[in-house]
């Protein structure tokens, strides 16, 4: 991709709020499927659908995250204006520090929070805001390589129970550290890659139809040659292996989000580019139907609904005894209940409000 200027100034992208709403839907049918344990059963079709959205959602909703980082420094970018950058970084610090605090606090409830790993992605990033391109994509590169150095030179599964997906001494100073950079559900390093790809996508002319061609099949050529590799690379490496190694070959060479290997970060981070530029193609043709703006609000909403799929989401499901021990089938009836209430209500809330309760806080303190 070539730097460019970015979109037009004053022109909102909707697509950008449609990939977000499908991001928060995919984060809900994973965590919906994580809290009720219900990632194995039947049918298998479903549960391998559900699959596909692990780790890819999140990557998604990390991209977009970065894209925005990229649309709102943009004037001073393009102008090198180091006195509004500067505005625009200390704005970011704010944000980053709420969404931290708020993530930490929201940690106790659902220990696999991406918000406060967010908040620091989005920290680092605010000195990133006027790096030439090439530089970002060094970052990103670098990041993925240091993610490995330090997974052979430290163990892994420090910290973790497996079986209950719970994280021994998270509260300590080491464990939060060794949690929230190597081994969380979505370390910096090397998660922040993503954030740093989507800088770099927000700085492309998504408005334009060639560049959005060039985004999806670059987006989609790689993600599809990730998995490609990754397969080839498992099953060769797995042919006559103890089950032992089969399970580390599987986790070094697969494309799991955990651990986040290079493989993994290019296919996740490749269907976002690929996902991104699609909802970009289909806002800027279908922006004015009537279907599309519900959805577009639910992408304006994004934080707020995050927060609010665990909050009331899984806090009805608890309520009524249906949270656990639950059928692939449930676990998607249940996911899909709460995107179309969600819907429904970031599109009732948009019309009479601005920014979503959770949007407007942060908006209000930072």
């Amino acid at each position: 991709m070539q730097q460019g200027g970015g979109q037009s100034a004053g022109r909102r992208i909707i697509g950008y709020d449609l990939a977000r709403a499908l991001a928060v839907f995919g984060m809900v049918a994973v965590n919906f499927k994580i809290a009720m344990g219900a990632g194995q059963g039947e049918p298998a079709w479903l549960v391998k659908l559900m699959g596909v959205f692990e780790g890819r959602a999140a990557a998604l909703f990390v991209v977009l995250a970065g894209v925005g980082l990229s649309l709102l420094s943009r004037t001073g970018r393009v102008q090198n204006d180091r006195a509004r950058l500067a505005r625009d970084r200390r704005a970011l610090l704010k944000r980053a520090l709420f969404l931290f605090a708020v993530g930490l606090l929201y940690t106790p409830i659902w220990p696999a929070d991406i918000l406060h790993f967010y908040g620091v992605y989005i920290a680092l990033a605010a000195f990133l805001l006027a790096a030439p391109t090439g530089r970002l994509w060094l970052i990103a590169g670098s990041l993925a390589m240091a993610f490995c150095a330090l997974l052979l030179a430290f163990d892994y599964e420090r910290g973790w129970d497996w079986t209950t997906l719970s994280y021994k001494g998270f509260w300590t100073p080491a464990g939060m550290v060794r949690h929230l950079f190597f081994n969380g559900f979505h370390p910096v390093v090397p998660w922040m890659a993503f954030l740093v790809l989507g800088m770099i996508l927000g700085r492309q002319d998504m408005a334009s139809p060639t560049t959005r061609r060039r985004v999806f099949l670059w987006g989609a050529g790689a993600a599809v040659m990730a998995e490609l590799l990754s397969a080839l690379l498992v099953n060769g490496l797995a042919m006559g292996a103890s089950p032992e190694d089969r399970q580390l070959i599987a986790a070094v060479f697969g494309t799991e989000p955990m651990p986040p290997t290079p493989l993994y970060l290019i296919a996740a981070g490749g269907a976002a580019c690929a996902v991104t530029a699609a909802a970009v193609a289909v806002g800027e043709r279908f922006g004015r139907s009537v279907w599309v703006r519900p959805l577009v609000s639910t992408g304006q909403l994004a934080l707020t609904l995050y927060v609010a799929h665990v909050v009331l989401g899984m806090g009805v499901l608890e309520t009524i005894g249906r949270l656990e021990n639950q059928t692939p089938a449930f676990s998607a009836m249940a996911s899909a209940v709460f995107c179309a209430v969600s819907v429904a209500f970031a599109h009732a809330w948009r019309s009479r409000f601005r920014r979503g309760p959770l949007e407007a806080a942060m908006r209000a303190l930072t």
